[in-house]
């Protein structure tokens, strides 16, 4: 069996989506053979789109894999042997805009997922939004979570209530950086951002003097360092279709402050502090809690390192390793 992994031409140094599937293909068993196509083409703008679509068509295996973003190019493969893996529906929120929502909606979401055989998605949530969204059988979505990259391990560190570390992963809309500025102006803490924050966003900062950094286009190995040097994370995020910070975090030993909407408390289990992102008094008190309550942050600290057991590499590749015998035997 050939399996051809359609992938998009990333616009930056961070390579998430194309991690999950070289550790997937890592661990492919004899008698399946992988080939990888990335776009010759960025997904910006309708020309090189269409382009994407003409060129994805040459090179189709027994079963072609679109691994996310590039959505659209499933227009142009064969249904019976695509399989569609979807993220999160976030895109339909870049715009306000009835038109070009409707062409995001028309081109990412329904045409894909009428030209491919089978859907998988990150969490129940997302296939829970996907099926309200369109008309679509059920059994045609698979729910297949991420999985933890296997250089995040457990690294103990003695926790500083003095003045905690407090990691932030992003600066998009939807990482709700803005709310977690206005929780922490009153909170003795050492805020590290990982992301592009605004000029308003940093100027906030600074007018609350809050001690800080910004790290932007870090590498992985400095992420991962971040993870191991920080006290606690920040993930109060509006909108996820999974949340892979969450489970960065506990399986290296750190506890969680994450959102209790979305597919955060799926994915985050019994192993972190839910808190209300819209509520900049929910936030503030979950951080206060972690600090102050010895007690619960060990405990949402151990229920995190139970939780990463569900989202082990081993068990997220069978279950894509199934699905894609179940579709070759079809053909």
């Amino acid at each position: 069996m050939k399996i051809t992994y359609y992938q998009r031409r990333p616009l930056d140094i961070h390579y998430s989506l194309e991690q999950i599937f070289d550790n997937v293909r890592a661990k492919l068993p004899e008698g399946i053979e992988s080939n990888v196509w990335v776009s010759p083409y960025f997904s910006k703008g309708l020309r090189p789109r269409i382009r994407m679509i003409f060129a994805a068509r040459k090179f189709q295996g027994d079963i072609n894999h679109i691994t996310g973003d590039i959505n659209f190019i499933a227009i142009g493969l064969k249904k019976q042997k695509t399989i569609l893996t979807i993220h999160d529906l976030g895109i339909l929120n870049n715009t306000k805009n009835p038109l070009l929502r409707w062409i995001l909606k028309t081109f990412w979401i329904t045409l894909p997922v009428k030209y491919a055989n089978a859907i998988t998605v990150v969490s129940d949530t997302t296939k829970t939004e996907l099926l309200s969204m369109i008309k679509i059988n059920a059994d045609k979505v698979k729910v297949i979570g991420n999985f933890i990259p296997d250089s995040f391990k457990y690294n103990p560190k003695k926790f500083n209530s003095e003045k905690p570390r407090i990691l932030h992963i992003g600066s998009a809309y939807n990482k709700n950086l803005d709310r977690l500025i206005e929780a922490v102006k009153n909170i003795k803490c050492h805020l590290v951002i990982i992301g592009f924050p605004t000029l308003e966003q940093k100027e906030s900062i600074l007018s609350y003097n809050i001690s800080h950094e910004i790290l932007s286009g870090i590498s992985d190995e400095e992420l991962l360092n971040q993870y191991q040097k920080c006290d606690l994370l920040s993930f109060v995020s509006l909108l996820e279709g999974f949340g892979l910070p969450i489970l960065e975090a506990q399986a290296t030993g750190r506890p969680v402050l994450t959102s209790n909407l979305s597919s955060m408390p799926e994915v985050a289990g019994k192993g972190a502090c839910l808190v209300d992102p819209y509520d900049i008094r929910s936030i503030e008190s979950g951080i206060k809690n972690i600090i102050n309550n010895e007690h619960y942050r060990q405990l949402i600290i151990e229920r995190g390192l139970i939780n990463i057991k569900r989202f082990s590499l081993g068990e997220v590749t069978n279950q894509y390793i199934n699905l894609y015998y179940e579709i070759y035997s079809k053909i």
